[in-house]
């Protein structure tokens, strides 16, 4: 196993995470039984009392949490000169069986924490905390997988040995590769391309629509999470040949490294964001019917929209200009 800071500090991310989570659930556990916030018994004044605490040691975990999917995937991309035939993060985490699984729990992981995040910043607004059977319920959800994910990435890591020989993302991406990753890379580019444009303008259309009427909420936050996953087929399927100026190499890991300008980081960051605030917004519109939540969800819910649409706009409009802007010719 190698040891360096970045692994260490992913260690004690996720074993504090996991067990703080492990912790409220617990505590999640009698909220769901015995929360009566119209009780003055000394049970109710007890469970809001420490529900203040609970919430500030989730708050730091899970903004934590949010942090290490950045982490891990700069770790896998600053190990890749350590193994051989690895070029990028893409054969690190292709080094064993744990490393994929890994990523896709952490990116999982990262957008019920966002929800979780946000749904207790809503819930702390209202005078009766009406959401806090549905945030601690959530949290019963996360519990799980954040376990899993410890486990996982605890067996990733104990997995990395600079003996193991590994492949490229070239091989993972190559049409003689069965794997989703290669299907990904064979889409033909004119409907992928189709597609990727069809799905913005539909989150910017569906977008806009809900900053004037919150019942289009759950639409948007279903849009938001089909963009994201078109988005990544997109990059994979067309936009980083473009970047590469390279009909072959389709690997969204290289878009990090600095020689094509660390362009990845620019795509990715704000693409992450904007799904994590659209679909935080669109899961928190319908509850602008509860009434110590009426003046306040409007107003939540319009600047997550907002910050959701200038993501995704960022995103759309860096991609257009990467794909003018490059010297390969992919449409004839």
């Amino acid at each position: 196993m190698l040891i360096t800071p970045a692994i260490v500090a992913l260690h004690g991310i996720a074993l504090s995470v996991a067990g703080t989570v492990l912790l409220a659930s617990g505590f999640a556990g009698r909220i769901l039984r015995r929360w009566d916030i119209n009780s003055g018994s000394e049970l109710q004044l007890r469970l809001e009392r420490r529900t203040y605490l609970i919430s500030t040691l989730l708050g730091f975990s899970l903004g934590a949490e949010l942090l290490s999917l950045l982490l891990f995937v700069q770790t896998a991309e600053s190990l890749s000169s350590q193994f051989i035939g690895a070029m990028c993060a893409t054969g690190v985490l292709n080094i064993n069986h744990f490393g994929f699984p890994t990523l896709l729990l952490k990116i999982a992981v990262f957008f019920l924490a966002a929800v979780w995040l946000l749904l207790n910043w809503v819930d702390n607004q209202g005078r009766d905390y009406p959401l806090v059977r549905l945030k601690y319920g959530l949290l019963l959800l996360i519990a799980p997988l954040t376990v899993m994910e410890l486990a996982m990435q605890t067996a990733y890591f104990l997995g990395l040995t600079p003996e193991v020989i590994t492949s490229c993302c070239g091989s993972l991406f190559s049409a003689e590769n069965q794997s989703v990753a290669a299907e990904l890379a064979g889409l033909p580019p004119k409907p992928a391309m189709l597609g990727f444009y069809i799905m913005a303008g539909l989150i910017i259309a569906v977008g806009l629509a809900f900053l004037r009427r919150l019942w289009w909420g759950p639409l948007f936050a279903i849009g938001c999470l089909l963009g994201f996953g078109v988005a990544i087929v997109a990059i994979i399927g067309f936009l980083s040949l473009y970047v590469y100026e390279n009909p072959h190499h389709h690997c969204p890991f290289c878009l990090l490294k600095a020689g094509y300008d660390s362009v990845g980081y620019a795509l990715y960051l704000p693409l992450f964001a904007a799904t994590a605030f659209g679909l935080s917004a669109g899961i928190i519109a319908p509850f602008h019917r509860i009434a110590s939540l009426h003046k306040v969800v409007p107003g939540a819910v319009r600047r997550l929209s907002w910050l959701a649409l200038l993501g995704f706009g960022w995103f759309y409009a860096l991609s257009t200009w990467l794909i003018l802007r490059s010297h390969l010719v992919l449409l004839g």
